[in-house]
């Protein structure tokens, strides 16, 4: 009964319904928001283990846990009001846009290469997918809210799991390997290196059923196959050349600034397609998830940016071995050439 005087008091929004439908969608969006801040605070426990067992990397692991506790309330708050507010065709093709560009970029990685900016460079199409994902697969269940209820409880318990651990990690982790009495801490000691690839293993599920989610949530707009011609024939083509572009411009200048240029292009180009073949609602949710994207990386800034170095350092790294095997080979047969010269004489 509320929820109907209300419905029928506030204004209609293409990306959701009042009411009923509000509720739902918030809680779609709080579960996003719960994935994103599990994902980087995984990711900041993972840089910041690394750079402790480097006496290099002691001003980098003060830059990691030197960022304020209270910013990820903050941080998650604010992510739910974008998730629930961005409409789903919009956050459909977001998450299609970077399941692109990812295999992009894991194609073009020199074998035994990682990119670990990715996992920081995917939070908001993450969200986005989840919050497709839970859109698309409660729709039309009898206990919808009563579902989504409980997916927000579990995903609550384990984002609050997690931002405990990453506290006690940053506090106490160096005192208790020394100590050797933490459980926590020795179980962290031995299997830190494993955090990359259960990342892995759980964005790959997780946008595998975006992807098809986000797919299905497009065409069901279309009436006939003409329609859904029309509309994948130039998203295709723009989402393609998008991507080489824009692995051609990071290879090049692989800057923090041209993270930020790369998220202007690439929703510049969004907003550019959806003006022809879109909705004018769709329009107002690209400025939307143009906010969102930049949030999520002014958030993750100190940890994207060692994730960066990190990169292209170890790109760097493995393109010059190649280069280098052939003159440490010429500089040993010399060394050898005088060792028998000196012997002689």
């Amino acid at each position: 009964m509320a929820t109907s005087l209300l419905g029928a008091w506030l204004p209609a929004w293409p990306s959701l319904a009042w009411g009923d439908g509000l509720v739902d969608s918030f809680l779609q969006g709080l579960v996003g928001a719960c994935a994103v801040a599990v994902l980087c605070s995984l990711v900041r426990l993972h840089v910041y283990v690394q750079c402790l067992n480097d006496p290099e990397r002691q001003a980098e692991k003060e830059a990691v846990r030197g960022q304020w506790a209270l910013l990820e309330q903050l941080h998650l708050c604010v992510l739910t009001g974008i998730f629930t507010v961005v409409g789903y065709r919009v956050a459909a093709l977001v998450v299609l846009e970077f399941s692109l560009r990812a295999v992009a970029t894991l194609l073009s990685l020199q074998k035994g290469v990682h990119s670990s900016q990715l996992f920081l460079l995917c939070q908001y199409s993450l969200g986005c997918g989840v919050s497709c994902s839970l859109s698309y697969l409660q729709e039309g269940a009898s206990h919808r809210t009563w579902n989504l209820l409980l997916s927000v409880g579990l995903a609550g318990l384990l984002t609050c799991y997690v931002w405990r651990l990453v506290r006690h990690v940053f506090t106490m982790y160096e005192l208790h390997c020394k100590e050797r009495y933490c459980g926590v801490c020795l179980f962290l000691l031995t299997t830190w290196h494993g955090i990359p690839q259960l990342l892995c293993n759980a964005l790959k599920v997780t946008f595998l059923v975006a992807d098809l989610t986000a797919v299905a949530l497009i065409n069901r707009d279309f009436l006939t196959t003409s329609e859904a011609i029309r509309f994948w024939t130039p998203l295709t083509i723009c989402y393609t050349l998008l991507v080489i572009y824009m692995q051609e411009e990071q290879r090049l200048n692989p800057s923090q600034q041209m993270v930020y240029q790369t998220v202007f292009v690439r929703m510049g180009s969004l907003l550019i397609l959806l003006m022809t073949v879109g909705r004018w609602m769709d329009i107002l949710n690209v400025l939307v998830s143009l906010v969102g994207e930049l949030w999520c990386l002014v958030r993750a800034g100190a940890t994207l940016d060692i994730c960066r170095k990190q990169d292209y350092s170890q790109r760097f790294s493995r393109s010059a071995a190649p280069s280098q095997r052939p003159i440490n080979q010429h500089e040993d047969h010399l060394s050898a050439s005088s060792a028998a010269a000196a012997a002689t004489s």
